[in-house]
């Protein structure tokens, strides 16, 4: 699936803690509905062919939604499932060394912290950037924290677009006004909602008014 940084509006991360009584998938599907615009598979702690099966299935269901799938860290799970691309940090392989493995059109995320960061990344062809913790954030509790001007700073130091990541919810998002970000990426705010479909439906208006600004 072709890149565009419309794709960043509402970045959905996967997080297992807030299934509850619904399967991952199922709340994937009512994310979709809502109109997440791209979807990020993450599992830190699955085996290797549990990944990739349940990769495989959230490709199948992504695509039928017009939405691309995105893979944290395992290239080699992205490859296999379908998924249009992966998303990987600092700690994680090169963006360089990903770029050699891949098709053209397979989408490279990277996370930037720094100005720094950014500009390697996208020199080493990342398509886009996710840049935070812009909030304290339940997923990543050490996270280190930047403001919204170094955002801003960040997203402008690049030509490729960036989405912001860590902690967003409904109640902060507009606190990102002037940011410069293409999106927000969501974890808690989508998945730890009781209805998916509509609290998602709310937020890509929200975020929509916030980078429009």
């Amino acid at each position: 699936m072709k890149f565009s940084k419309e794709m960043l509006l509402l970045y959905a991360v996967t997080d297992r803690k807030w299934t509850g009584e619904k399967t991952l998938y199922r709340q994937v599907e009512e994310a979709l509905k809502g109109g997440a615009t791209l979807i990020q598979l993450r599992e830190k702690n699955m085996p290797q062919e549990d990944f990739l099966k349940e990769a495989r299935e959230m490709a199948a269901l992504c695509h039928r939604y017009g939405t691309a799938l995105i893979i944290n860290d395992n290239v080699e799970v992205a490859l296999k499932s379908g998924a249009d691309g992966v998303h990987v940090g600092m700690e994680d392989l090169p963006v360089k060394e990903i770029r050699k493995q891949v098709p053209g059109d397979f989408i490279i995320g990277a996370t930037a912290k720094t100005t720094e960061q950014a500009q390697r990344a996208e020199k080493e062809g990342a398509d886009y950037l996710g840049v935070g913790a812009v909030f304290p954030s339940p997923t990543k509790k050490n996270a280190i924290r930047i403001t919204t001007e170094e955002l801003k700073k960040i997203c402008s130091s690049v030509r490729i677009p960036a989405v912001a990541i860590g902690g967003i919810t409904s109640e902060n998002a507009g606190t990102l006004v002037g940011g410069g970000m293409a999106g927000m990426a969501l974890v808690s705010a989508v998945f730890g909602a009781s209805d998916i479909e509509r609290e998602t439906a709310g937020l890509k208006k929200k975020i929509q008014e916030v980078v429009s600004l």
